[in-house]
């Protein structure tokens, strides 16, 4: 059965990596409790390949003193991640996560890439 997914990519300070995992664990904890099935945060940690492919640093145009994070939120269609995400705007904790985040932000907002995709092969 095929899944939906939102994908997100970021270039984030090191020095702000701490406040960074705090709010996605926040913004975990909030996607689960209104149906997500899966939320994934990941920091690079091997992206300085030398074959032929574009590594993600590359790409983002990330600093010295940047990393990547690369995350997805796994849901069982397009229809149920629009449930799921409508929920969670609702929610006052989002409305605290966002505004959090304006005084003190960990990324800059405007560098993060995010898409959703529909899954065309699925192994387990």
């Amino acid at each position: 059965m095929p899944h939906y997914i939102d994908a997100f990519t970021v270039p984030v300070p090191t020095k702000k990596l701490a406040r960074y995992k705090r709010l996605a664990t926040a913004a975990a904890k909030l996607w689960m409790k209104h149906g997500a099935l899966q939320y994934i945060e990941c920091m690079g940690e091997d992206l300085h390949n030398t074959g032929p492919m574009m590594p993600f640093p590359k790409l983002l145009k990330c600093k010295p003193d940047e990393t990547v994070i690369f995350s997805w939120i796994l849901y069982r269609s397009r229809k149920h991640r629009d449930q799921v995400n409508k929920k969670v705007l609702a929610d006052p904790r989002m409305t605290k996560l966002y505004e959090e985040q304006v005084k003190d932000p960990p990324f800059n907002e405007k560098r993060l890439a995010y898409g959703g995709f529909k899954t065309i092969v699925e192994k387990r």
